[in-house]
């Protein structure tokens, strides 16, 4: 990579952080009255792109992108292929099981309520995966024990509701269970493909077609579902599709980028997204534009946009320097499960001790200001956390 390090692109870095913090304003306005209908999630059989349908692709982008840069650091740091697969292997683990808790969490009526389930279940989350720091001697067994206090507090919720008459599902594994699906792939596949542009360039394609191929009418339903779209792959080649473009996109930055001459790379990217936008008018009257459904039209639409919106911060921040201008969201970036989680403590406690906003807070712009701050207060508590060594990481 020319004038950048694998170890810490600002441009990654701001990108997520804007794309977490986008997340938790989305997710915070769906109770609210008269929003502009573009601002929220489109139905499921409505045929338009909201901008709340964006945000979760963007963040399996940058997911994608993460994915080469930490795979080389670790290998940079002396792992083996060994120890980096069971990296991946165990972080997919905790993604899938974070991601099941949080699409369980409903309560039992006249026990355990939803709110106290979401309480426990981010305590245990913190318990088992919370960054511990490096010792030895007593405070070493005590963080172990800790761990074992939250791997038993995590099992007691499970067989608690299973005693209770509600079994945990798989259900769509939740939005953590997706990303841990997505991770496991993308960086599968780049196991394989390592820094080789091309090889990546031909997987990329490769899970593309397979996220049309999904879609279309073109193989036999049987053979198709038995075999070419490897079904025992859960999650939805659609999404694999994001996180590969973000691993494509970093590769050609560690290939192309250049701080100094920064348009090939840029223009690049460029190009790619202008190709999308291409296949996006091409496809979309086969397929709706559709979040729910997964279509290639969807996935094409928000290519056609994070291409160049990468360019764009990779100028603004590596290239100008401008990176200062996030500060305020960095926390979001450098903690973004804990950012992800916070939300999950603070509604229940809103319901818990029955606080209410102010109605004037409860639509239109003053609404959307109080969503915003909410999502300003959030990356702020998280950045606090993490100051005091309190931090998930997986």
């Amino acid at each position: 990579m020319k004038n950048l390090t694998p170890q810490r692109v600002a441009a990654v870095d701001v990108f997520r952080a804007l794309t977490m913090f986008l997340m938790l304003f989305v997710n915070d306005i769906p109770g609210l009255k008269n929003v502009p209908h573009w601002l929220m999630h489109a139905k499921i059989d409505e045929d338009m792109l909201g901008f709340s349908d964006t945000i979760f692709p963007a963040f399996l982008f940058c997911m994608g992108m993460s994915v080469s840069l930490a795979i080389q650091n670790r290998y940079k740091k002396g792992n083996t292929t060994l120890q980096v697969i069971s990296h991946i292997f165990w972080r997919t683990i905790a993604l899938l099981a974070m991601g099941l808790f949080s699409l369980n969490s409903g309560g039992i009526e006249g026990g355990l309520s939803h709110s106290w389930f979401s309480i426990l279940m981010v305590i245990g989350f913190f318990l088992v995966w919370g960054v511990y720091p490096k010792t030895e001697g007593s405070k070493k067994h005590l963080f172990t024990a800790m761990k074992v206090a939250g791997i038993l507090l995590l099992a007691f919720l499970v067989l608690y509701k299973d005693m209770n008459g509600k079994p945990f599902h798989i259900g769509w594994w939740g939005i953590l269970g997706l990303i841990g699906w997505t991770y496991a792939v993308c960086a599968g596949i780049y196991l394989f493909t390592r820094e080789n542009l091309r090889s990546n360039a031909i997987a990329w394609f490769a899970v593309v077609l397979l996220a049309v191929l999904s879609h279309s009418q073109l193989i036999p339903g049987e053979y198709g579902s038995r075999i070419i779209l490897l079904p025992f792959i859960p999650s939805d080649w659609t999404l694999h599709a994001f996180g590969m473009s973000g691993v494509l996109t970093s590769l050609l930055m560690q290939r192309y980028a250049d701080k100094g001459r920064p348009g090939r790379f840029i223009g690049m990217l460029c190009v790619m997204g202008a190709s999308m936008l291409i296949l996006a008018l091409v496809s979309h009257p086969y397929w709706i534009i559709s979040k729910i459904q997964a279509t290639p039209t969807w996935l094409f639409y928000c290519l056609a946009t994070f291409f160049p919106l990468f360019g764009f911060f990779y100028w603004l921040t590596d290239v100008k320097g401008k990176n200062g201008w996030f500060d305020i969201i960095k926390p979001a970036g450098t903690a973004t499960l804990t950012c992800y989680t916070i939300p999950y403590v603070w509604y229940p406690v809103q319901q818990l001790l029955h606080l209410h906003y102010p109605e004037v807070l409860g639509s239109g712009v003053p609404g959307l200001l109080k969503s915003l701050v909410f999502s300003l207060i959030v990356v702020w508590l998280a950045g606090l956390l993490a100051k005091g060594k309190i931090k998930l990481k997986v």
